[in-house]
C-alpha cells in the first residue's frame, strides 16, 4: 500500500484524504496519536484497520468508534456544498507556520481565501466582556497591522476578537472556529464571518454539525496562536481563555504581547500580570512589529518529510506495560519520567501510552505530560 506519510508539499490523493478524515473522526484519536499511527503504518488505511488491537491492548472492554467511508464522505459532500476545502498536513496550501506545533491538524477546513492562510499572521485576542476603550484600541492596532501587510487572526468571540476582525475586513483576517463550519458561535456574528470571507478565511479542525462546547475553545486557541508569528492580547480577566492562548503561544515558540490597563480594572488583571511575567508590552503597533519583522527574514523549513521512524514504537516485553501503567495516575507525569522510572525505552512507553489513548484511558498535556483520564 502507498505510503501517505506527512510530506511537505505533496497532495494527498482523493483516497488518501478520505482515509485521514476517517482516521481523525474516529474515537480517541488526535493529531499527535494520528502522526504516531500514520508515521508507524505509513498509511491511514492500515492505521484504520489496526486500531482495534491498539484498544484492546489499552485495556478497552470494547473498540472505540472508527469513522465509516460512508460518515466521511457525507462529510466531504456536505462540506463542498457549503465551499469547505479539507486541506492536509503537508499540503502546499495548509499554514506554513501552523504545521510547526506537535499538535497541527492532520486536516484543517478551510472556507474562503487560500491567499489568507499564505501570509504572515498576528494573532489578536482578548475579553469578550471589553470595554469602549480596549475595543478601539484593539480596531486600532489591528487595522496598523493590515496596513503593515499582516493577516489578523482571532477567535471570532464578542469583544474584542470581533473588534478586530471588523478593522481587517478588508486587508485580511482569519477567524478560528471552536465547532463546526455550519455551528458559528456567537451566532450573532455569523455576519461578520460572511463580511471576512472575501478577502480572508475561516477555519476548523471540527467536524461539520459539532456546537463548540467548553473544552473546544482550548483547542480553538492552540491554532490561533499557531497559525501566528506572535499573539497580542487586549484585556484578560485573570482567568481569562486568552491567557490560554498566551500559554499555548509561550509552548509554541510564538511571541507573547499584552496591553497594559488600569489595575482597578478586573478586564486587565490578566494582560497585566503577563507584562510582570515577561510579555513584551504595546502600547502601538510598532512595539509588536518591531519584534515581528526580523521572525520574518528567517528560514523556515523547506521540507515537512518525516524521516521513517522520528518516534519508533516498540512491543513491551514481560511486565513492562503494567510497570509503565502502574506509574500513571491523575496527576500529570512527564514522559521522560515515565522512561526513567519504568526503566523501558522510549520506543516502549510511546507504544503503551498510544495504547491507553486509543483506549480511552490517557490524557495529554502540554508539555509532553500525560495522566489517567
Amino acid at each position: 500500500m502507498a505510503s501517505d506519510r506527512v510530506t511537505s508539499g505533496v497532495r494527498l490523493t482523493d483516497g488518501q484524504r478520505l482515509d485521514w478524515l476517517r482516521l481523525i473522526r474516529s474515537e480517541n484519536i488526535g493529531p499527535r496519536t494520528f502522526r504516531s499511527l500514520l508515521n508507524h503504518y505509513g498509511s491511514a488505511a492500515a492505521a484504520l484497520d489496526a486500531l482495534p488491537g491498539w484498544a484492546r491492548r489499552g485495556g478497552a472492554s470494547r473498540a472505540g468508534r472508527i469513522c465509516s467511508r460512508e460518515e466521511a464522505e457525507r462529510e466531504l459532500s456536505a462540506a463542498r456544498k457549503l465551499g469547505i476545502s479539507f486541506v492536509g498536513l503537508g499540503e502546499p496550501d495548509y499554514p506554513t507556520r501552523l504545521r510547526m506545533i506537535d499538535d497541527a491538524p492532520p486536516l484543517l477546513a478551510v472556507r474562503g481565501s487560500d491567499t489568507a492562510l499564505a501570509r504572515p499572521m498576528i494573532a489578536l485576542v482578548g475579553s469578550r466582556n471589553a470595554s469602549a476603550a480596549g475595543t478601539k484600541f484593539a480596531e486600532r492596532i489591528a487595522r496598523e497591522f493590515g496596513d503593515a501587510g499582516f493577516v489578523v487572526v482571532s477567535g471570532l468571540a464578542r469583544g474584542i476578537d470581533a473588534a478586530a476582525h471588523r478593522a481587517t475586513v478588508t486587508s485580511g483576517t482569519v477567524a478560528v472556529l471552536a465547532g463546526g463550519h455550519d455551528r458559528v458561535y456567537p451566532p450573532e456574528n455569523v455576519p461578520l464571518l460572511e463580511q471576512l470571507l472575501p478577502s480572508g478565511a475561516a477555519v476548523s479542525e471540527m467536524p461539520l454539525g459539532l456546537t463548540p462546547r467548553a473544552q473546544e475553545f482550548p483547542r480553538r486557541n492552540r491554532l490561533i496562536s499557531g497559525l501566528a508569528l506572535g499573539v497580542v492580547i487586549v484585556e484578560a480577566a485573570q482567568r481569562s481563555g486568552s491567557l490560554i492562548t498566551a500559554r499555548m503561544a509561550n509552548e509554541q515558540g510564538r511571541e507573547v504581547f499584552a496591553v497594559p490597563g488600569s489595575p482597578l480594572d478586573p478586564r486587565c488583571e490578566g494582560t497585566n500580570g503577563l507584562i510582570k511575567q515577561g510579555a513584551t508590552l504595546v502600547t502601538e503597533a510598532e512595539d509588536v512589529l518591531a519584534v515581528l519583522r526580523p521572525i520574518l527574514g528567517q528560514q523556515l523549513p523547506l521540507s515537512f518529510e518525516e524521516p521513517d521512524s522520528p518516534n519508533p514504537l516498540s512491543e513491551p516485553d514481560g511486565g513492562e506495560r503494567e510497570r509503565i501503567v502502574a506509574l500513571l495516575g491523575p496527576t500529570p507525569v512527564s514522559i521522560d519520567d515515565l522512561v526513567r522510572l519504568s526503566k523501558s525505552s522510549p520506543a516502549v512507553v510511546r507504544t503503551v501510552l498510544l495504547e491507553l489513548e486509543i483506549a480511552g484511558k490517557l490524557e495529554r498535556y502540554g508539555g509532553g505530560l500525560v495522566s489517567l483520564v
